[in-house]
């Protein structure tokens, strides 16, 4: 799945570049929404990123595409693999960012409960 940001002034931190935390809560937010349509009668909450680690600055104006790819099904879990790039740049092979991002699947009490297949 792909998704794509385009960074504004108001993302920006106070040296004219990306805020690393508006990157993660597009990430955490991309990575939702794929498992929410991979499992759409599941409720999914973020238990963890694997590591947060920018490789490159992001200036403003830069349209960014964000690849979540389902990567392991657990009992109560799924983890995807989210990649960030810079869609202008011809060559996208290097991510700006990278990371595995973790979910558990809850009831409405936020229990834990388990996962039923991927259609």
């Amino acid at each position: 799945m792909e998704n794509h940001r385009l960074v504004l002034p108001g993302d920006l931190n106070h040296y004219g570049f990306l805020f690393g935390g508006r990157l993660l809560a597009w990430v955490d937010e991309a990575a939702w929404i794929a498992a929410s349509l991979d499992y759409p009668d599941h409720k999914f909450v973020t238990i963890g990123l694997d590591t947060v680690e920018f490789h490159h600055p992001v200036r403003q104006g830069t349209i960014l595409a964000i690849h979540c790819k389902n990567i392991r099904q657990g009992n109560t879990s799924v983890t995807y693999s989210v990649e960030v790039f810079d869609k202008q740049q011809k060559d996208q092979k290097i991510p700006i960012f990278s990371t595995r991002s973790t979910f558990v699947a809850v009831d409405d009490s936020g229990n834990k409960v388990k996962i039923q297949p991927a259609p």
